[in-house]
């Protein structure tokens, strides 16, 4: 018997949802797309290429160095005096490589966090300011789908132009 009343609720339970969330403003923000767009996510990829660029310009000289012994291994027939000259060489540019790479990604990636942190949290700011002079009563992220009618992405991105 109780599973027959709860079959009767459901419609109404259904009917006063669905009444309720037709009078509620709802707004999508994609963040992946402010993260691309947004000026002040663009300023600090920016700052950050500016900053790593000398380090990311060794990385390749290394990374050049290295072919040009695989190369000079490959195709020539050195004297086996030669040949470990240039094995010991060639070991000490890739551990060289290896752990300067390793520093590098580890560096980049701590900055990254910390330029986009400062950019989430200005976003979120503007999120928040638009959702309250526009009176939403929700605005969400990063959901599976979402009808375009509710994505207000370009009015945060014109919002974070400012």
């Amino acid at each position: 018997m109780p599973f027959k009343r709860l079959l009767l609720a459901l419609p109404l339970v259904l009917a006063s949802i669905s009444a309720t969330a037709a009078d509620m403003k709802i707004g999508y923000v994609n963040t992946e797309r402010v993260y691309r767009e947004a000026a002040p996510a663009l300023n600090a990829q920016k700052k950050l290429e500016r900053e790593f660029a000398n380090r990311e310009a060794e990385l390749k000289k290394l990374a050049a160095r290295g072919k040009e012994l695989e190369s000079q291994l490959a195709k020539g027939k050195p004297s086996d005096s030669e040949r470990r000259a240039i094995e010991r060489e060639l070991a000490s540019v890739d551990r060289e490589y290896q752990a300067k790479s390793r520093d590098f990604r580890e560096d980049l990636n701590q900055r990254r966090n910390e330029e986009f942190a400062a950019v989430q949290e200005r976003a979120n700011r503007v999120i928040r300011q638009l959702a309250e002079r526009e009176q939403f009563d929700l605005i969400l992220q990063d959901v599976v789908y979402v009808s375009g009618k509710l994505d207000i992405t370009p009015k945060v991105l014109k919002e974070l132009e400012k």
